[in-house]
């Protein structure tokens, strides 16, 4: 019985493919540096094509225009954001609670600490981009909040630990807590992200929040005799 050839792969097809993967990256590092010098008014496609050492028409053979070019490099940073983000949760429910928490508020500092510079210009011109790149941001704070809470879920399954009743609520809020605390301190205060309290100091809080007491939890008991609020007497005439 004959065998069924193998096809073979082009490598003049793969070459191409490689050199135009390689010109794309060439295109979105020079649009970060232009847009991080210039601001996102000046960075046009002649200067990105100047810095990226390509033609104009290379750049729009791959970007019709400023704005896909734009979005373009804000899906790459998203995906470089998860990455970090992902990477972290794969092992966390195998920490211990406070150890996790740990884990979760470095991982969001160092997600955010993927080029800082290029971070602040994307969040700052993301609502002339459209509604596409802003909703991939929302749906890297959807991935966290759904990591977290599943988080949560095991914990109250397999622990004593007494947590918040409504999960949903309770990654929200701490997702959105540690989500802004990382994001100002890695753009506008880098001299307090250094100080090893800004990562205590917010580990405490959440596990604080998170982590209830549990004589707390408990329903009062109803007192057996209630306090009769009497109306005052009225002095009777002299």
């Amino acid at each position: 019985m004959r065998l069924a050839r193998k096809p073979k792969i082009s490598r003049v097809r793969k070459a191409r493919q490689d050199r135009a993967l390689g010109t794309v990256d060439t295109i979105l590092r020079a649009t970060a540096h232009v847009l991080v010098r210039d601001g996102y008014d000046k960075a046009s496609t002649n200067r990105i094509a100047e810095r990226a050492g390509v033609s104009i028409g290379s750049i729009y053979q791959y970007f019709p225009n400023k704005e896909a070019l734009f979005g373009a490099l804000v899906e790459r940073h998203i995906e470089e954001m998860r990455g970090v983000l992902v990477s972290t949760f794969a092992d966390v429910l195998s920490k211990p609670f406070p150890e996790a928490v740990r884990a979760f508020v470095l991982a969001m500092i160092r997600a955010h600490a993927v080029d800082p510079a290029l971070h602040r210009v994307l969040i700052e011109q993301l609502p002339r981009v459209g509604s596409l790149p802003l909703a991939r941001v929302r749906d890297v704070e959807a991935d966290a909040v759904t990591l977290v809470k599943t988080y949560l879920a095991h914990l109250a399954e397999s622990t004593s630990l007494v947590l918040p009743k409504d999960l949903d609520v309770a990654a929200f809020l701490a997702v959105t807590t540690v989500e802004a605390a990382t994001h100002k301190a890695v753009l506008h205060e880098r001299d307090l992200l250094a100080r090893p309290s800004f990562v205590d100091e917010l580990v405490d809080m959440v596990v604080r929040y998170l982590l209830r007491d549990e004589a707390a939890e408990k329903p009062r008991a109803p007192t057996a005799t209630a306090t009769k609020i009497s109306a005052p007497r009225r002095r009777r005439a002299s």
